[in-house]
């Protein structure tokens, strides 16, 4: 069992060391860089090359079955979802089968509302609602795992 972390602009990654650290999970953080290194062994980071999607692809190889991936990229969270792994958004939404179908649709309906001008694509606020729903969702998850 770990955790992986889409790293670069993740907003939760302390709420995932806390809650991991609770249950004895070892989290691996990626990213393209700028992460400070923890001296903590149960913490692995790892740098991949700069590229669109180099961490997600990283992650998608590495994941395995019954792990658990902390990403807002929904075609990532798909991705992990084939290999039989958990996704998680930062909010606390789990992606799953019954709604990643929905979720991808919805992204590329968003991404051409955009393209097209008909929306500005400006995201809600992260906030402590969130954070705290992010706490519970992953609390909930490695408590049935574990």
């Amino acid at each position: 069992m770990r955790i992986y972390v889409d790293g670069d602009a993740c907003p939760v990654k302390a709420e995932v060391l806390k809650v991991a650290e609770r249950y004895q999970v070892p989290v691996t953080i990626v990213s393209n860089g700028g992460l400070r290194p923890s001296r903590d062994p149960m913490i692995q980071h790892v740098i991949v090359p700069h590229g669109a999607d180099a961490a997600d692809d990283w992650i998608a190889e590495h994941i395995g079955a019954g792990e658990i991936a902390i990403t807002a990229d929904i075609p990532l969270a798909s991705r992990c979802l084939e290999k039989q792994a958990r996704a998680l958004g930062p909010t606390g939404k789990e992606f799953d089968a019954h709604n990643i179908g929905m979720a991808l649709s919805m992204r590329e309906l968003n991404q051409h509302l955009r393209e097209t001008g008909e929306s500005k694509g400006y995201n809600k606020p992260f906030d402590a609602k969130d954070r705290s729903s992010f706490l519970q969702a992953l609390d909930r998850l490695l408590a049935k795992a574990v």
